[in-house]
């Protein structure tokens, strides 16, 4: 079985490393909320758009703040991780240091000023859902690993495969040899 741990709000879901859905295919996605009755939100950590922050939001001078493809729903809406509380003062406590979503115009405005960086928030386009017992019919079927002890900086990898590699080496010495699996097995 790929997996052995039950998903919460705060953990890492990494995608079996063949899997064909683009939406998810070595996904890293960081579930924001994990309710049995509500469902589930996640944001898919490493797979970067070709857009920046600038593209999509007037007023924005700082050009080097990258979006992400946080998943297929809602492909038109902004939200954000972060581990800037302190400059923020606001999000939605996820686990450790870790928020997402709170006051976008401060957010505009410290970015703007150069005051907060690519290492402390993480912005996206649309996220990725699952309606209640959705997940876990998932990780049964051993699509998804869950990490429920990692580093939160881990999150803030800004290269797309090696996010998903770091995320499988750190679950331990049981999943390690998977970061090395080929994309498409059948070109080697």
């Amino acid at each position: 079985m790929f997996n052995e741990f039950i998903p919460k709000r705060g953990s890492l879901i990494l995608s079996e490393p063949f899997m064909l859905d683009q939406n998810f295919e070595r996904s890293v996605i960081l579930l924001c909320e994990h309710d049995m009755e509500t469902g589930t939100v996640g944001l898919i950590l490493n797979h970067r758009s070709m857009l920046y922050v600038s593209d999509v939001i007037e007023g924005m001078d700082n050009t080097e703040v990258p979006l992400y493809f946080g998943g297929p729903v809602e492909g038109d809406a902004l939200f954000f991780v972060h581990k800037a509380y302190d400059k923020l003062m606001s999000g939605n406590h996820i686990i450790d240091d870790l928020y997402w979503g709170g006051d976008f115009d401060r957010l505009k405005d410290l970015l703007n000023e150069g005051l907060i960086s690519n290492e402390e928030v993480k912005l996206f386009l649309g996220y990725s859902g699952w309606s209640p017992d959705q997940l876990n019919n998932e990780i049964q079927q051993n699509s998804w690993a869950v990490h429920n002890s990692f580093n939160i900086d881990l999150a803030f990898i800004t290269d797309g495969e090696d996010l998903w590699k770091e995320a499988i080496i750190s679950m331990g010495p049981k999943y390690a040899h998977v970061a090395n699996f080929p994309k498409r097995p059948e070109f080697n």
